[in-house]
């Protein structure tokens, strides 16, 4: 029986292994061109539209730098890219991403201020999930020596979104009062970070509350957000807060309008809440519109509050905005240097666990930022061996002992985790 059991687990490993390296061969070849390894989104919907394949190298045009990629940032917004639910998304296939860090290896012509060898990140309009990335210099910043290249996969997006929207829109100043949601993720701390840049900002936070005790220490006033945060708030701060950043759309809207004081002003830069299932949802959707407070123009002048958007990535694409950009992160390198900021970083997943990484950042699991480390080979999947267990059962017929022989379980998961897709059998082989 033992023998049956360990001849089951050497079968279910090389089931997986073969599954593993089915989906890592699937590759597309494209002539004789240099090929590269890339997440592929061959179409919208759930995670089994993604999938690792070979393309076509890209090689530098005029004014652009060819990057050799290290690490990339996944973000909530690439979940949404997948789902299909942003506005005029590209028709696929495609390759996600729009960060990324690495090294440069060639330049293209009229290419001015980096050279071969440089360690860098950039912002990038899709393309980031792959070995190499070409990228317009405009784009592309210098890393810090000290800094690593997940950090930077880290900073990018990140920051100078947290930046913009407290410095830029919100004009963050001393002795004013900050509140955030999903205080927890990457662009949460980011923003927890800088407001600490400032003399007397106190800052809200609301997060799940698995995170409170990895996070209690960055902000001032921590809260469950299944819990009713407007009145806590107004427990500490009656007259309310200063900024609302806001990350999730749907009935939250209203309740960070309720809670601006006069002047304050409120920031929405996601809508988080439309995405529930596996793929797009209708229903979640409507939902979402449906709560969000209808604003009325004449009662915003009355109260004396401020309404705005932000969307770094079509500040950056779509309205030309780089060179304000640029500015910002040259501040916030300094910030870095200076050690007053840093990025945290969640965990490092390979191009091959993208599936596994999207759905950690679904579950809204992560604290910091996901980084895929795309020279980080798949961390195989862990099977358990079977547990055989003999116990006495004094229970049978005759009245004397008998032996059960059970195994206990046998589990499959990646990263010693057991996620939502992943199974758990317990199985009563027999009784001796």
């Amino acid at each position: 029986m033992a023998k049956e059991g360990a001849d089951m687990t050497e079968e279910t490993e090389y089931m997986i292994d073969k599954n593993v390296k089915k989906e890592i061969d699937n590759v597309e070849t494209s002539g004789n061109a240099k090929e590269m390894r890339a997440v592929i989104l061959s179409g919208f919907g759930g995670l089994n539209k993604l999938r690792v394949t070979k393309k076509a190298m890209p090689e530098p045009q005029d004014g652009e730098v060819k990057i050799r990629v290290k690490t990339c940032g996944l973000n909530f917004l690439d979940l949404m890219v997948r789902q299909g639910t942003i506005d005029n998304p590209p028709k696929p296939p495609l390759v996600p991403g729009f960060e990324c860090s690495g090294i440069v290896e060639s330049v293209g012509e009229n290419t001015k201020g980096f050279e071969i060898g440089d360690r860098v990140m950039a912002f990038v309009n899709y393309n980031a999930w792959a070995e190499v990335v070409c990228a317009p210099v405009d784009f592309v910043y210098k890393m810090p020596d000290e800094m690593t290249f997940a950090e930077a996969a880290a900073f990018s997006l990140n920051f100078v979104a947290a930046y913009m929207m407290l410095f830029e829109v919100a004009n963050l100043r001393e002795g004013m009062s900050v509140l955030v949601h999903s205080v927890g993720g990457g662009v949460g701390q980011a923003v927890a970070q800088l407001c600490s840049t400032v003399p007397n900002v106190t800052v809200f936070g609301i997060a799940s509350c698995f995170k409170h005790a990895a996070i209690r220490d960055s902000v001032a006033h921590l809260f469950d957000r299944n819990v009713d945060y407007i009145q806590e708030v107004k427990k500490i701060s009656p007259e309310g807060v200063d900024i609302v950043l806001d990350c999730l759309c749907g009935e939250n809207t209203g309740k960070g309008l309720s809670l601006l004081k006069p002047l304050g002003t409120y920031i929405l830069y996601g809508a988080s809440n439309m995405v529930t299932g596996e793929t797009k949802s209708f229903f979640s959707f409507a939902k979402s519109w449906w709560q969000v407070e209808k604003v009325n123009p004449i009662k915003l002048y009355e109260e004396n509050k401020v309404i705005a958007g932000f969307s770094l990535l079509n500040l950056l694409f779509k309205q030309g905005r780089c060179g304000l950009v640029k500015s910002v992160m040259d501040k916030l390198l300094c910030l870095y240097e200076e050690k007053k900021i840093k990025p945290v970083v969640d965990s490092l997943w390979a191009l091959e666990e993208v599936k596994e990484a999207m759905q950690r950042i679904h579950d809204r699991g992560n604290i910091g930022k996901l980084i895929l480390d795309v020279e980080k080979s798949p961390t195989p999947l862990h099977v358990f061996n079977p547990v055989f267990l003999l116990s006495p059962q004094p229970v049978a017929a005759d009245g004397r002992p008998s032996l059960s022989l059970v195994l206990l379980e046998v589990s499959s998961c990646y990263k010693g985790v057991f996620p939502s897709h992943c199974h758990r059998k317990c199985l009563l082989i027999g009784v001796i």
